[in-house]
């Protein structure tokens, strides 16, 4: 039986959902719907539950199973379910809502160890102490942590996921451009979205449930910075050290309207950004491609200036 990511407009299927989000909605006409995003371990997508009621609004809601029967339709160029049946998942079904939830694609222990071995391999003792404060901080929380509400690294497990493969990533560049400080490269890695435990709320499976008020009102950038300081002064890393780790979670996001009020000022905090991006763009790429059919292009991608990949 084809999985329903792959299915064409039209074309019709009986599966179980995990609800990542629902809103009730009213049409021009005045008549209410349910706008939901629904998914399992391999993908999301939007489904209309139209002519809804009351009841319905109060059922279905974020993070609970459901069975759902309904048809691929195509809206303004991206593909969409019209819900025909759906109830909630009942014991009987045989399914497990943690089977629902996307996850990484390695174990979180062995992503936590090998962090862990690029913490011990900065050689700046305060350096490698003031991360190591911060990890201890973080605690279990960190192994099973998404990376975002949705778009990049929305996973279980997904933060640990994006900077372990960043920190694959700068070793080897570091290989090439063997000028860059490795220390600040590796330190200003493992710290550079720490903060996303506190600025997004997750919960005890691991799926992102919406932003904290620390997090609308100051963002993990700066709340990131605020770790930071806290954890130099405990350690005493030098004030100059202390300061070029800030700047590079500062200065992450390149552009102020993504958040940065500074654009990186030295290498190893411009590499940092381009480990972001590069990891946040090869990861909706994947996964994007993961769900099209060869010599199909997918969907619009917004997180990639609306541009559709070909899947060869």
């Amino acid at each position: 039986m084809k999985h329903w990511n792959t299915l064409k407009p039209g074309e019709s299927f009986v599966a179980f959902f995990l609800i990542r989000r629902v809103e009730s909605k009213t049409t021009s006409g005045g008549k209410s719907y349910l706008d939901i995003v629904m998914g399992d371990a391999v993908g999301e997508i939007t489904a209309r539950l139209w002519d809804s009621k009351q009841e319905d609004a109060l059922r279905f809601t974020n993070n609970i199973l459901v069975k759902v029967k309904g048809s691929i339709v195509e809206w303004q160029g991206k593909k969409q379910v019209k819900i025909d049946k759906i109830r909630e998942a009942a014991d009987t079904d045989g399914v497990s809502i943690q089977d629902f939830v996307p996850t990484a694609p390695h174990s979180p222990q062995d992503m936590y160890a090998e962090l862990l071995a690029y913490m011990s391999r900065i050689e700046n003792d305060k350096l490698r102490e003031t991360v190591a404060l911060l990890i201890e901080e973080a605690g279990e929380s960190l192994l099973i942590h998404p990376a975002a509400l949705q778009n990049h690294h929305a996973l279980r497990s997904g933060l640990l996921y994006h900077t372990v493969t960043m920190l694959k990533a700068g070793e080897k560049l570091a290989q090439v451009y063997s000028f860059l400080d490795t220390d600040l490269l590796f330190a200003g890695t493992i710290l550079h979205d720490l903060a996303k435990l506190d600025e997004i709320k997750a919960n005890e499976i691991g799926i992102a449930t919406e932003y904290s008020c620390q997090g609308q009102l100051l963002g993990h950038l700066v709340q990131g910075i605020l770790k930071i300081e806290k954890a130099a002064r405990t350690v005493g890393l030098d004030e100059e050290t202390t300061l070029l780790l800030e700047h590079m979670l500062l200065s992450h996001h390149y552009e102020p309207e993504f958040g940065s009020p500074k654009r990186p000022m030295f290498p190893e905090a411009e590499i940092l950004h381009y480990l972001d991006i590069m990891d946040a763009r090869m990861f909706d790429m994947q996964k994007a491609l993961s769900e099209t059919e060869k010599g199909c292009f997918t969907d619009k991608l917004w997180t990639l200036d609306n541009r559709r990949l070909y899947k060869r």
